[in-house]
């Protein structure tokens, strides 16, 4: 999809369609928040002009990963914690409490050319 402000909205729809018809229906919430927070990140923090939804789903788990062009822009989780006040940054605390695990992934050996996460 294209790295708009309309991609995150998309991208919580195409993974709550997923998740209602592959028997995770349970998790639609937490995976909408999940991708939405991730996709948003692509959005604001990378250059990328195109953003990727990918999701993996078998009885055992679901896997989502959110794809751009930027490799070097790498996420990381905002300081947490008493007196720490911030407008942003939150994002990645959010998925890390929601989902099981979440990481990144760079491809394209020395001159990566795409991340996941």
């Amino acid at each position: 999809m294209p790295s708009t402000d309309h991609a995150p909205r998309l991208a919580r729809e195409f993974v709550a369609s997923l998740f209602d018809v592959s028997g995770y229906a349970p998790r639609v919430d937490d995976a909408r928040l999940c991708v939405s927070e991730l996709v948003t990140n692509a959005h604001r923090h990378t250059r990328t002009r195109q953003i990727r939804v990918e999701a993996v789903v078998n009885r055992k788990q679901a896997t989502v990963y959110v794809c751009d062009s930027n490799p070097l822009a790498l996420p990381a989780p905002g300081e947490a914690g008493p007196g720490v006040v911030q407008e942003g940054g939150r994002g990645l605390r959010l998925v890390e409490s929601l989902a099981r695990a979440w990481g990144l992934t760079t491809y394209g050996g020395c001159s990566p050319a795409y991340k996941a996460v």
